[in-house]
């Protein structure tokens, strides 16, 4: 069956109520910030977000075609980064009215960027073993410690901060969620070179930062369970077969993108106004084949038999999303998806990583690790696609980590899904305040 066989009428609807909607606000003379605007407004930035948190209420599906469909307009499409991904959607589900008007809609609207503060030095694969503190201080908390790993946190307006206030209770139930301003003295945002010479991640150091009591998301001591949905959120959508958001931009004021002409991002769009067809294969793996035919290495049975492996993956991971939504629409559930789908990325990075060095031999070896380096790299090997193969390949290391280890999603699925004995370790009553510490 093909996907247009799987759109119903109700999306066939929605789809043309957007086209409608393009064809009124879309100008490409507008700025970031007012397109943004628009679009997060009217809900067409995160529809899966519900109604009431400037979302339409869709199935993830629907929402990667509404997302196509703004790319093939010629459009640009919602705010990048995990603002939409994670923080948005979390607060929706646990957030305040008063909450969802205050930092959801400068989500979708791109007015703030926001970071990850969960993972810290001592603190990584056992999250709840955190020892940041937040005391409460009148109507604030005062928050000092340590985090690592934070993405995207050297451009970020906002940061999901979970925190200890309570270390005399178990260490699960001991943590708070907030939503902490990343402007303010107390916040220290230091970024780590990776091996691809890029810096996403950092380390940040928080002493005596502020936190309003009001930016307490889920209640105090309730953290746990909120930053589970943002880990569910994270597995998601870093796990096969999601969606682009196509033609974007950073959001947020540290960027700098939200006064510039909202044109200037994209290509122009045709002439005749009608929609450009999306591609239905991963960009990644259309690169691969056309690197792959270009330099003959596509006649390698082993290399068509990876690229077939490789779309394959990806149309399981796809099939899986869907097959989750549809359970949940029907009030069920697929428990440990969302670590399935988490591991299936894992490989499929892998799998690309291997593939493409093989494709490109002995250039794989060269990489422009400095901005500068790139445009020299491509111009000595004459393959201005070489850059993306080797990022590529040096990033692979990094989600079998990130979001939660291989490991990790391993043991929840084992012991979570499929009821296998837990691992040793301490009772969960026990107070955090009385458990070992590393060092």
């Amino acid at each position: 069956m093909s996907e247009a066989d799987n759109t119903t009428s109700t999306d066939t609807e929605i789809l043309a109520e957007l086209h409608s909607w393009l064809e009124e606000n879309w100008n490409p003379d507008l700025t970031v910030a007012e397109w943004w605007e628009r679009l997060g407004v009217a809900g067409w930035a995160a529809p899966s977000l519900p109604t009431h948190a400037y979302g339409r209420g869709v199935a993830r599906s629907v929402a990667v075609q509404i997302s196509q469909a703004i790319t093939s307009f010629g459009a640009m499409g919602a705010p990048d980064g995990l603002g939409l991904l994670l923080a948005a959607p979390t607060i929706a589900d646990h957030g305040t009215p008063e909450q969802i008007e205050t930092y959801v809609r400068d989500i979708v609207t791109g007015q703030k960027a926001w970071c990850q503060l969960f993972s810290e030095p001592g603190a990584g694969s056992d999250l709840a073993g955190l020892t940041t503190r937040a005391l409460l201080d009148g109507e604030e908390y005062v928050v000092t410690g340590q985090k690592v790993w934070t993405s995207l946190g050297q451009s970020a307006d906002m940061g999901m901060l979970i925190a200890r206030t309570s270390p005399d209770a178990p260490k699960h139930q001991g943590i708070s969620y907030f939503a902490l301003d990343m402007h303010q003295e107390g916040v220290e945002v230091r970024p780590l070179r990776e091996m691809t010479g890029h810096a996403m991640f950092n380390e940040t150091f928080l002493t005596e930062a502020r936190v309003a009591t009001s930016a307490l998301i889920g209640g105090k001591d309730k953290g746990w369970s909120v930053a589970n949905t943002t880990l569910s959120y994270e597995r998601s959508g870093l796990g096969s077969g999601g969606g682009s958001r196509g033609v974007t931009a950073v959001p947020g004021t540290i960027a700098g993108n939200l006064p510039k002409r909202v044109g200037d991002f994209i290509t122009a769009r045709p002439s005749s106004g009608r929609p450009r067809p999306s591609g239905t294969r991963n960009g990644v793996l259309d690169l691969m084949i056309g690197l792959a035919k270009g330099n003959g290495t596509h006649s390698d049975e082993l290399i068509r038999q990876d690229l077939v492996r490789l779309y394959a993956l990806g149309e399981i991971g796809r099939l899986n999303a869907e097959r989750l939504k549809a359970t949940r629409a029907n009030g069920g559930d697929i428990p440990g998806m969302g670590n399935i789908s988490k591991l299936s990325m894992s490989n499929i990075v892998r799998l690309q990583r291997e593939l493409g060095l093989r494709i490109v031999g002995a250039q794989g070896m060269l990489h422009g690790y400095e901005s500068h380096e790139g445009s020299v790299v491509s111009e000595a090997t004459g393959n201005p696609f070489l850059g993306a193969i080797t990022m590529t390949a040096l990033y692979a290391q990094a989600p079998s980590i990130y979001g939660g280890t291989d490991q990790i999603q391993r043991n929840i699925v084992a012991e979570r899904v499929l009821g296998l004995p837990r691992e040793q370790g301490p009772d969960a009553n026990v107070p955090f305040s009385s458990l070992p510490k590393n060092g």
